[in-house]
């Protein structure tokens, strides 16, 4: 069974890239080699800048990475910077 995190990573361009993966600094890398998401390939590249707790499973960590999608720059800033659960 896989642990999962959710992940916010940092594009040139300053915009902030929320995903979920067993394996961020993995996942980061295949963004990197323009193996990932389109914002990845338009923006990046990227830079890993928040890694969750560990999750038990794939839903829950879904559930996370949607609620953070939905959240503004500032609260997202706060959640990196240790400010924010």
């Amino acid at each position: 069974m896989k642990n999962w995190y959710v992940y916010i990573a940092k594009a040139r361009t300053e915009r902030f890239y929320t995903g979920i993966s067993d394996s961020p600094e993995n996942r980061i890398i295949e963004h990197n080699l323009r193996n990932g998401s389109k914002f990845a390939i338009n923006q990046g590249p990227l830079r890993l800048v928040y890694v969750s707790s560990l999750f038990l499973n794939k839903s829950e960590a879904r559930k996370r990475e949607i609620q953070i999608k939905k959240w503004s720059r500032f609260k997202k800033l706060k959640l990196i910077n240790g400010d924010w659960i």
